[in-house]
């Protein structure tokens, strides 16, 4: 049985005027960053945003699977969906291809673990398998970030990752994996030097950890 995690100042929803603020920074950064409704505005627009055919990785997020994003990407057969061909690969045989589908996909859509608002995404990993992708290898690269997520700056926003995220994250996949998680890897995203590439939708309610 999971024991219900208590609640914490990082699970609230950042009111409208840190929501623009954030936005103005990441547009500033080089982001583009459209503020929406909720999640199913932006399982709308992340449709709009992908072009059918397109190789697309999700990165391990419950974001994306509570949105339904996850299931449109990898079970819709609209997309050449790298997720589900790297978990029917042999580990040993397929050890290759498991590195390399996921780093430079065509699109890869995830979430983060915080956005501050000086225009940062941080993310956090256990594996580091969607990291690559985040950084520059993917030609595109889609967040949704829900509003509880956004953080003044980035000493906080590691906060959030520590005392936040990991324990909500360990307890998901100690149920999942029967292990708990770790951040063994952590990106931080202060520009997109490429106008074009990165896009943030940032929701105006709270989803995911």
């Amino acid at each position: 049985m999971t024991t219900a995690m208590p609640a914490t100042p990082f699970a609230d929803p950042a009111p409208a005027q840190r929501l623009e603020r954030a936005a103005g920074a990441l547009n500033a950064n080089g982001f583009g960053v459209e503020i929406l409704d909720d999640a199913a505005a932006a399982r709308a627009r992340v449709t709009d945003l992908i072009p059918e055919g397109a190789s697309v990785f999700t990165g391990a997020s419950e974001t994306l699977r509570l949105s339904g994003i996850d299931e449109d990407i990898n079970g819709s057969g609209r997309y050449e969906a790298i997720k589900p061909r790297v978990l029917a690969m042999d580990r040993v045989a397929g050890a290759d291809d498991m590195r390399r589908l996921p780093a430079s996909p065509d699109v890869i859509v995830g979430s983060v673990a915080a956005l501050t608002e000086t225009g940062s995404l941080v993310i956090a990993s256990g594996t580091g398998s969607q990291l690559p992708g985040y950084a520059g290898g993917a030609a595109r690269a889609i967040w949704i970030v829900g509003a509880q997520k956004v953080v003044p700056d980035l000493g906080t926003a590691l906060r959030r990752v520590e005392d936040h995220c990991l324990p909500l994250e360990s307890a998901r996949t100690q149920e999942a994996y029967g292990s708990p998680s770790a951040v063994n890897r952590l990106l931080i995203l202060n520009a997109e030097h490429r106008p074009g590439r990165g896009t943030v939708l940032l929701l105006r309610e709270a989803i995911g950890f």
